[in-house]
Order: C-alpha cells, then sequence, then structure tokens
C-alpha cells in the first residue's frame, strides 16, 4: 500500500521561513533543554530545509543523536517493552553495537529537514535531483554521516526509492500508527467512538492555545515532561515553555489545553500540522490524575478529532501501540535514510552493522510483539 501524499510547497516553505527565524544559528538548548546542536539550512529543488549538526558527546535527544535512537533508547524501549527472556539478550546486543557505533563517531550527523521533533513532514520529491544533491551534501559536510529521518514505507515510498537510488542506506527506525480516514476508523472502532464521547462529555474546559498565559505556558512544559520524560524516558526531546511560545506564536504549534474548574491546566496537546498531514509531537498531561478521568484519550480524541474535520493523514508516531491498534491506527516501519560511502572505512563497516541489525532483529522484534 502507498499512500504518498505530501505538504504543499508553499505551505512547507512557509513553515520552514518560521523554523529557520526561530532556530537558524540559536541556540537549542533554550528550546529544547536536551538537545545542544546547530542549526542551519540548506536548499535544493527550490525549497529550503531545516538542517541540525550534532556533535559527539553530548549526550543528545534521539531527535539530534543517532547512536542516543539506536542505543540508549533502543535499550530503555527493550527493557521496557520486550519480554525478559528475549530482552536480555537483546540488551547485549544493542551495548555491543553501541560500542561500535560510538567509536565509529555515529554522531557526527547532520540530519536534513529535522524540525526537532519526533516526526518531520515532508514535500513531494517533484524538481528534486537526488543526484546533485548527494553531491551537494557531500561537498558541503565531507567527515559527516548524512541523514533524513522520519521516511514511513507507507507515506514515503518515492522518497525512499530516490534515496536509496542516490546511494543512501536505509535503516529502519520504529514502527509508526497512521490514521489514513479517522471516520471510518470511527464506524469500525467502538474505542474509539468512546472516545470521541470522553470528548463531548469531559467536565475539563477546552481552551485554545492563543489563551495560554505565561503560567499555562509553563504547566504544559511541566504536562509534557511527565508523560515524555518521567513516565517514558529522559532521552525524549525536553521541550522547553519558550518552545511552545514561540511555535504557537509563529503557527508552527497548534497548541490546546483542558483545564478544570479553578482554571488549571491538566492536559495539553500540540499539533504540527503542513496541508494534509497532521501529527502531534507534544501530549501531556497530570499523571497523578485517576485513570477514569481519561486524560489521554481525550488529547488523542482531540487530534483525530481534528484529522477528521481536515480530511487529512495523522501519523501518530510510535508508542502506545495497543491504544493506536484498537482505535484503527495502521502500522508502518519507519526508516532512516544515510548517506556514508564518503567516510572512512570504519563508520561505514558500523553504520552497514547497524542496518543489518535493525533489518534482521529490530523489524521482526517491532512487528512481532507489535511495537
Amino acid at each position: 500500500m502507498s499512500d504518498c501524499i505530501y505538504v504543499p510547497r508553499s505551505e512547507f516553505a512557509a513553515h520552514a521561513d518560521a523554523f529557520a527565524a526561530l532556530h537558524a544559528g540559536v541556540a537549542t538548548a533554550g528550546y529544547v533543554a536536551n538537545v545542544d546542536a546547530r542549526v542551519e539550512v540548506i536548499e535544493f529543488g527550490g525549497l529550503s530545509f531545516p538542517v541540525t549538526i550534532n556533535e559527539p558527546g553530548r549526550d543528545n535527544a534521539w531527535v539530534s543523536s543517532p547512536l542516543t535512537t539506536y542505543s540508549r533508547y533502543a535499550l530503555e524501549e527493550t527493557r521496557r517493552v520486550i519480554p525478559g527472556a528475549l530482552a536480555w539478550p537483546l540488551a547485549a546486543l544493542i551495548g555491543t553495537a553501541e560500542r561500535w557505533l560510538r567509536g565509529a563517531g555515529l554522531d557526527r550527523a547532520v540530519s536534513i529537514n529535522n524540525w526537532l521533533l519526533s516526526t518531520n513532514l515532508y514535500p513531494s520529491t517533484a524538481g528534486i535531483d537526488f543526484i546533485a544533491v548527494r553531491d551537494a551534501l557531500k561537498a558541503r559536510w565531507p567527515d559527516r554521516g548524512i541523514w533524513f529521518r522520519s521516511l514511513n514505507v507507507v507515506q514515503h515510498a518515492d522518497w525512499l526509492h530516490a534515496l536509496a537510488s542516490a546511494g543512501f542506506e536505509l535503516i529502519p527506525t520504529r514502527q509508526v500508527y497512521l490514521f489514513h480516514d479517522v471516520a471510518r476508523c470511527a464506524r469500525e472502532h467502538q474505542n474509539l467512538r468512546r472516545d470521541f464521547a470522553l470528548m463531548r462529555s469531559t467536565p475539563l474546559q477546552r481552551v485554545d492555545g492563543c489563551t495560554f498565559t505565561v503560567d499555562d505556558f509553563a504547566d504544559a512544559e511541566a504536562l509534557y515532561g511527565q508523560l515524555y520524560l518521567e513516565k517514558y524516558s529522559r532521552l525524549n526531546p525536553r521541550y522547553t515553555a519558550a518552545f511552545l511560545r514561540q511555535w504557537h506564536g509563529a503557527g508552527l504549534l497548534e497548541l490546546t489545553g483542558f483545564k478544570d474548574e479553578s482554571g488549571r491546566l491538566r492536559a495539553v496537546i500540540g499539533i504540527f500540522a503542513q496541508g494534509p498531514l497532521v501529527t502531534a509531537p507534544i501530549v501531556g498531561y497530570d499523571t497523578a490524575w485517576p485513570r477514569s478521568a481519561g486524560l489521554y484519550r481525550l488529547l488523542m480524541a482531540h487530534v483525530l478529532a481534528v484529522t477528521r474535520e481536515r480530511a487529512a493523514t495523522l501519523n501518530l508516531s510510535a508508542g502506545a501501540a495497543h491504544f493506536k491498534r484498537l482505535r484503527g491506527g495502521e502500522p508502518a516501519i519507519e526508516y532512516s535514510a544515510v548517506l556514508c560511502d564518503h567516510l572512512p572505512g570504519p563508520a561505514r563497516r558500523a553504520l552497514g552493522l547497524l542496518r543489518v541489525l535493525t533489518t534482521k532483529v529490530g523489524v521482526p522484534v517491532m512487528e512481532r510483539f507489535k511495537l
């Protein structure tokens, strides 16, 4: 199945300009506290693309660091979700690979079209000369691996084919969940209908991010941290209140909150959307609240309702796989495309090993355990 729907060029260009105005040449740590990387812009195919340049030894979040993605984060996920009998040998394998990858300088990485989010959106490949792009990238960064993240086999078949044909290695990363027709999902999945009913009946007040106060942005940062950093992993990006405020103000992030009767924010979601494509990189709620309040269900119902209203496609990223499957989410393996044939032998061999391990071990494990 292929569903190659892309961001309209004009909208992609406008968002890329807004991103560059905030981040190009500006320290990232004020926006994403655990990412210390340089942000630049590169142009090809008539468009500007955000670029992050990662350095070794900074223990950056996985949205910037390939080493974090494929070693520390993979190790945490293995220990968290894989049954014990299989988790131990997988953890040992990841630990061995991590030492080799670190020694080979995996984190000397340039990531193209990297928006500092878990899921990056892509324009069409039309008008892009991938051979020329390859040569330009190698000339500009001759001593670094060059990465494109967030490419899945359902939405980005032509990007994957074009990059592979230009000499990029395709390395599996994770399994994401896509919603192509939310109206159909609601007809077919009772769980989703119940979530929509909860959104209508909740006593919490839904508020738009344009009404957020300084305290609300601080609470939004804390709520995101409770879920993504404290419950899941501190290797996730640590977005600050400044990031949320500035991205919302620039039109890059659509924030929605849910407040209790005292006016305190108890749940927040941030949508990153371009044209017919929707993602939700910001999700947070008060994890101390009773499960019966259904705060996570409420937030997912909101983004699914927005997707339905726009007749859009939602990439709901990885994690909470069982929850997403019960609501009609369709799994797709996500890849990074990596250009490394210009690098020294140890780096090329390390990336070759990574491709083999993720393809022969990682993908079967993700599919077997429906991660």
